[in-house]
């Protein structure tokens, strides 16, 4: 088993940076350079509250995010040029991104203890709210040595069925070279800032 490298442990804030990252796709490529072998495999953090937050008495279903090629992968995704995507040969995340996403954000809303009940959409369990999600970036943005985290978020209030708030979260984060531990653990920030942004933001609308 590869060890995880040590990962930065995130605390709830409401964040303030709202950056849009750039759209232009193109082909992608694995990215050479990195050694061969068994991959190295990296995993996300869940953000972690200060201090136990009023509870609230709503209960939300997070949808696993929708996600596109090559994000909808366990491959670690860097820009080398802003018209360029590509993935970091021998690297990996411990699950798919998207289901990784999820359970960190599950994961986040449980530290914070602001919600009632929070869990997968579960067919036994019928919650007042589901929070729908896409990946809209996640990866390295090489030209400027910095992670993109973009994540559209809709609170949709299930028994009216009619979407109640809807916001797009997008963080930057400094970053290193291109190799798996400095993109993961720019990436992992990147993504704590998001999670706790958007875990503030539903407690205020539920």
């Amino acid at each position: 088993m590869i060890p995880f490298p040590p990962m930065i442990r995130h605390r709830l804030r409401a964040g303030v940076v709202l950056r849009a990252g750039a759209a232009a796709l193109a082909l992608v490529l694995p990215l050479s350079g990195c050694a061969s072998g068994p991959p190295a495999t990296f995993d996300l953090s869940a953000a972690i509250a200060k201090r136990p937050l009023r509870a609230l008495g709503a209960q939300v279903a997070v949808t696993e995010p929708v996600a596109t090629a090559p994000v909808d992968t366990d491959r670690i995704v860097v820009r080398p040029t802003p018209d360029t995507i590509a993935t970091l040969k021998g690297t990996q995340w411990t699950d798919r991104l998207p289901r990784l996403i999820q359970t960190r954000l599950l994961q986040s809303f449980e530290n914070a203890r602001l919600l009632r009940f929070v869990s997968r959409p579960d067919g036994r369990v019928v919650a007042q709210f589901s929070l729908n999600t896409e990946i809209r970036r996640f990866d390295m943005d090489l030209s400027r040595s910095e992670a993109v985290v973009e994540i559209s978020v809709k609170l949709v209030e299930e028994g009216a069925g009619r979407i109640a708030a809807a916001k797009i979260f997008s963080v930057r984060a400094p970053g290193g070279a291109d190799d798996g531990a400095s993109s993961a653990a720019a990436l992992d920030a990147a993504l704590g800032d998001v999670m706790g942004q958007i875990v503030m933001w539903t407690a205020g609308r539920v």
